[in-house]
């Protein structure tokens, strides 16, 4: 019944920012991961030559493949911050409650941990502000599943999400490199039912019409950027990504301040990239946010963590 209602209220273009945000942003379906450190090494080495020169201007590389129920995305990238600060950072559930948020469509993030077990849950709606009750909510188990000096690897995890989702997951992994740098690897997998599918194909011959991500598909001389599933995928994957970026950019600057630098960072560096990423204008995202991050921390203190 809730779900219904919040339906009726939001409309098709909604559920479907809905499925992707849970499924192509947070992902679903979990996918065995390259065992450890000496993989994540590997694929370094193997992809070096194009996080040095590719279309994003940034140390960033991006793979994804679409099943008929599964999309994954990969996404690699070089952060110019020490290691040891980077895992220090991503351990923390916290932490990922100042991320997440900055992505448009996250109206709120809240954590809590019992009997040892630490749940976030994200609250996710449209592009304007909402209140966190008219948002949906998706409840994710956070997971450390290595941390060392030489490998980080963790997890959110959702076993169900909104129509007909499943088996949602993020997945981190991270290792050191020379020069104070670390080199980090996100996968994102999902699958999805009958109802999510019919909604995808809906919007994408209407309102997402339009829509692209970042991969270059087609022949030579007549290639264009992806659209459709994947290039949904894509663009979460990338707001997600320039969100952890903002993060640790932004740690050494005095507490106070960090939210606020926080904003702007995040919507400056999206904003290179306005074919795929641009949705309001900033004097909107920066209004939105600060009204939404009164609504997370009133509802975190009534988690009491």
């Amino acid at each position: 019944m809730v779900v219904s209602k919040w339906f009726a209220r939001a409309g098709l273009g909604a559920l479907v920012l809905l499925i992707f945000v849970f499924c192509y942003g947070l992902a679903c379906a979990a996918e065995a991961e390259p065992a450890g450190e000496h993989a994540l090494l590997a694929k370094y080495a193997a992809i070096k030559g194009k996080l040095d020169k590719n279309q994003f201007g940034a140390p960033i590389y991006l793979e994804s493949t679409e099943g008929q129920d599964s999309v994954r995305v990969d996404m690699y990238g070089v952060i110019h911050h020490p290691y040891d600060i980077v895992r220090e950072a991503l351990q923390s559930p916290a932490a990922w409650c100042e991320i997440t948020p900055l992505h448009i469509n996250i109206k709120a993030c809240v954590y809590k941990t019992v009997k040892q077990q630490t749940l976030l849950t994200l609250y996710s709606g449209r592009k304007y502000f909402q209140p966190p009750s008219d948002a949906y909510p998706l409840k994710l188990a956070f997971r450390v599943g290595a941390s060392r000096p030489d490998y980080l690897e963790l997890s959110l995890v959702g076993e169900e999400g909104p129509f007909g989702t499943r088996d949602h997951r993020i997945g981190v992994q991270a290792v050191p490199l020379e020069g104070q740098a670390t080199f980090l690897h996100f996968s994102y997998t999902y699958s999805h039912g009958t109802m999510a599918r019919m909604a995808i194909k809906t919007y994408f011959a209407t309102l997402g019409r339009d829509k692209v991500g970042f991969t270059m598909v087609g022949e030579d001389g007549k290639q264009a950027y992806i659209d459709g599933v994947r290039g949904a995928v894509e663009r979460n994957t990338m707001r997600y990504y320039l969100a952890l970026q903002t993060y640790l950019d932004t740690l050494k600057i005095p507490e106070g301040q960090r939210f606020e630098q926080r904003l702007n960072r995040w919507y400056d560096l999206t904003a290179k990239y306005p074919r795929q990423l641009k949705e309001i204008d900033k004097a909107a995202y920066l209004s939105n946010k600060k009204l939404e991050r009164a609504q997370q921390e009133a509802l975190q203190a009534k988690q009491g963590s």
